[in-house]
């Protein structure tokens, strides 16, 4: 056995460690297994967040697109970098506060509390499952190329090894595993994509060097419009695509469901410093190692194999079983997240609250690894056909997610008034429109990328759908002032005290001056 398969084998065996280490922990109660307790560190939520956030598409999808597209491929990791900064400082205090208050353990749950409605939850269940599915589908081919790659077995064979791990560990360990083995991965991740790049541009003589080679093979690869052009001048595809990432993190729910399981608010900050950090270490790297794939293994047949092949042809040993180790942490580290997401809302969002209202803390557990290993199986004989491109399927699952719940998620904790019919409207134009205009090609005509259509479809849908509504109750009101945090005096009560006591003020200040001794 080479040495590069053994490194990835003991990789494997640590994460099946960790998750048998917190089995016991989380067969406690429903809470410490789908939510860690709500106990999570700032540098554990910031890297979970983050590595679930950025999948086998990083490693497969991105630099697929950016050997194909050259440097317009940039404009996804441009949203991206930001994205982690976004979504932690828009939701994640008043998320937090508003979960807890709730008593929510799922993102889905969170929907139905705040906006009072059994509809919202059973199309947010609806919505979640079918394209968390399509997601989890594309995380499983990445991992059977990837370990067919790594090991040389057929690709059925590799892909059952691959997620096999993944739903032992994610169905003993629960939440708690996922998060740490996240944690874990996304490390190993930040170390393979930089040290592979550092190496990468030491061949190929720097940025400089790498532009120079692209710009003899084919200027339009040095354009942000894609390679011949293919996008000039269109602004609304380019705007779509750094939307996407920066802002569309928001909407999906194995994502979100990092700022419910926080240790508290204050974990927010420290946790926007670790995010960002790791996301300028990472993100931009896997694009460029497209890039570089076009000079150094331009005849390459399969693009999503850019980085398991420049690994053994280039940097083969030890380098490469790193690289490799980190394309299937990325995968991992999704998958877990989508499997304990699909797995929360089939048993919390659907079999609790619709079959068994009643059901012990024992049964939700033992219902929930049911739902996760189910999820798993199902999702193992999808990908033995193998479905589209991972590029093309993650756009698209993440696309739908965000465009269905990012903007009832944003009016939940900063729309005192936002309603059912507004939410109900939201989701389901948003996510229609994205479907719709990806399976018609509409981007083609209109030149306006999915993700942007379906967001504005979103927003019009929350804003007309609230006129239509009753307004919340006054405990979910009640709730949305407590989630916004402590104030001492209530804003309209200070404004009023600062305007009353403005002209005393001034008063006072003259009658001091008015009767100051003379010196001298």
């Amino acid at each position: 056995m080479s040495s590069d398969a053994i490194v990835f084998i003991i990789y494997l065996l640590a994460l099946l460690f960790v998750g048998l280490y917190f089995s016991r922990k989380a067969s406690k109660s429903a809470d410490q297994y789908l939510l860690g307790g709500r106990n999570v560190g700032p540098a554990v939520t910031a890297l979970t967040m983050q590595s679930t956030s950025m999948s086998g598409y990083m490693f497969m999808g991105g630099p697929a697109l950016a050997f194909q597209q050259g440097w317009y491929a940039l404009w996804y990791a441009l949203g991206d970098a930001g994205g982690a900064i976004v979504n932690l400082s828009v939701l994640g205090k008043r998320m937090r506060r508003m979960s807890e208050i709730l008593g929510a353990l799922s993102p889905i749950e969170y929907l139905e509390k705040r906006y009072e409605s059994g509809a919202v939850r059973i199309i947010g269940s609806v919505i979640s499952i079918i394209f968390l599915f399509a997601y989890v589908f594309a995380q499983f081919i990445a991992s059977g190329k990837a370990l067919e790659s790594l090991t040389g077995l057929p690709y059925t064979w590799a892909l059952i090894i691959g997620v096999g791990v993944i739903i032992a560990y994610t169905v003993t360990g629960g939440y708690l595993a996922v998060v740490w083995t996240d944690f874990i991965q996304g490390i190993i991740m930040v170390v393979g994509v930089v040290g592979i790049a550092i190496l990468g541009f030491s061949k190929l003589g720097g940025l400089s060097g790498l532009n120079e080679r692209l710009g003899q093979m084919d200027a339009s690869y040095l354009s942000i419009w894609g390679k011949d052009l293919a996008y000039i001048g269109q602004w609304g595809v380019v705007l779509g695509a750094v939307l996407i990432y920066s802002i569309g993190y928001m909407g999906l729910p194995h994502v979100v469901v990092r700022h419910m399981s926080m240790k508290s608010t204050k974990t927010v900050k420290s946790a926007i410093m670790y995010a960002a950090t790791w996301n300028q270490l990472f993100v931009f790297a896997p694009y460029l190692l497209g890039l570089m794939a076009i000079v150094l293994i331009p005849n390459l047949s399969d693009p999503e194999m850019v980085i398991p092949t420049l690994a053994y042809e280039f940097f083969p040993g030890i380098m490469a079983a790193i690289l490799l180790s980190a394309v299937m942490a990325a995968i991992m580290s999704t998958s877990d997240s989508i499997l304990m997401q699909t797995g929360t809302i089939l048993s919390r969002d659907i079999y609790q609250r619709f079959i068994d209202k009643n059901a012990s803390q024992n049964k939700m557990v033992l219902v929930s690894r049911l739902c996760i290993l189910a999820a798993g199986v199902i999702g193992v004989i999808v990908a033995i056909y193998q479905p589209p491109s991972v590029f093309t399927l993650v756009i698209f699952a993440f696309g739908v997610l965000g465009n269905s719940f990012m903007v009832p998620y944003i009016t939940s904790v900063y729309s005192k008034k936002s309603n059912s019919i507004g939410v109900l409207c939201a989701m389901i134009g948003g996510g229609t429109t994205n479907i719709l205009w990806t399976s018609m090609d509409l981007q083609t005509i209109t030149a306006i990328h999915p993700f942007l259509a379906g967001l504005v479809i979103s927003i019009l849908g929350m804003v007309i759908g609230n006129k239509f509504g009753s307004a919340p109750s006054q405990p979910i009101q009640d709730a949305f002032e407590k989630s916004k945090g402590d104030r001492r005096i209530p804003r309209s009560i200070d404004k009023n005290i600062s305007r009353d006591l403005s002209p005393e003020a001034r008063n006072i200040s003259k009658f001091i001056q008015a009767n100051q001794p003379i010196k001298g």
